[in-house]
């Protein structure tokens, strides 16, 4: 009899993309964002891949201060994996971004793969009134922003958390990003199994169509052949969508209010926890088991929740 596939459910709670006004649902305190993370892992969600933020004003803060009012509470509360941002916000250096997962030293953290044009501005069509002043700045800046990750600044993150034993969340918004994995691992700078978290639908990265999706996971394939496991997430509309479609070709996924804050056509999600449970359906009609914690750090090969710094 053939064995069921476990497949990973990653829960992005808050991110740094979305901004309070969007959403009365999007956790922004500490509290709120404990709340979320223990929620999701009870529904499925075996990876919570964790951002915190400013609990006056909800813009994105690296301050380890802020992340260590919610990681224990986590930790004790939930077995799941804890995976902390890197990318922090596309405003900040990678310094800053860097200071939880050096202070913390997580099993897991995010590590986007390449620069990019990170363009968030198109939320302005659907979203127009907002609470604090740096929400508008925030949208109407990306047209003139860089997401700056070269070459330099993910070997210094890579070799900084490998010395924790950090694994990571390799985020790869194109097909060039995919390229540059393969080069960093040729290198040396990431070995062992990687975990690619493939991304559709960010303005300035690769589209949510279909056969956007085709085309990362054949390129994937013939880089990295069986030494790496695929996730994907889709931004808005396009989450749960892509789910099904990567599930179905053998891969992972990752939802969260980070991703969507929606559930369906309009209509916002009232948890992250709806997220995963929505797709957990999608996975088990599907036919699939949804992995546990434990299991997902055997795929990942992560050093365990008792070697954290928190």
């Amino acid at each position: 009899m053939a064995t069921q596939r476990k497949v990973i459910i990653t829960c992005a709670v808050t991110g740094a993309i979305h901004t309070p006004s969007m959403s009365p649902h999007l956790p922004v305190t500490p509290e709120e964002i404990t709340e979320a993370a223990i929620a999701a892992a009870e529904a499925g969600a075996s990876i919570l891949h964790l951002h915190a933020r400013d609990p006056e004003t909800g813009k994105p803060t690296q301050d380890p201060a802020v992340f260590e009012k919610f990681l224990p509470k986590i930790k004790a509360a939930t077995n799941a994996v804890i995976n902390l941002t890197t990318g922090g916000s596309p405003h900040m250096t990678v310094e800053e971004r860097m200071q939880p997962a050096m202070e913390f030293k997580p099993e897991l953290a995010s590590m986007n793969m390449g620069s990019m044009n990170f363009g968030l501005f198109p939320m302005l069509e659907r979203f127009r009134e907002f609470e604090h002043d740096w929400e508008l700045a925030h949208l109407e800046n990306s047209r003139d922003l860089v997401f700056k990750n070269t070459f330099a600044d993910i070997e210094k993150a890579m070799t900084l958390g490998a010395r924790n034993g950090t694994r990571f969340e390799c985020e790869c918004y194109d097909i060039g990003h995919l390229y540059s994995l393969r080069n960093l691992m040729d290198r040396g700078i990431i070995t062992g199994r990687v975990f690619v978290q493939s991304v559709f639908g960010i303005l300035g990265g690769i589209g949510p169509h279909p056969e956007d999706v085709l085309h990362m996971r054949r390129t994937a394939n013939r880089l990295f052949g069986d030494d790496y496991a695929w996730s994907v997430l889709g931004a808005g509309s396009s989450q749960m969508r892509i789910a099904a479609q990567a599930a179905a070709m053998g891969g992972h996924v990752r939802v969260g209010l980070e991703d969507s804050l929606w559930l369906g056509p309009g209509q916002l999600a009232d948890s992250n926890a709806s997220q995963v449970r929505k797709v957990r359906t999608i996975l088990e009609g599907l036919s699939y088991a949804v992995a546990t914690p434990d299991e997902a750090r055997e795929t990942l090969q992560l050093k365990g929740a008792d070697r954290v710094g928190f």
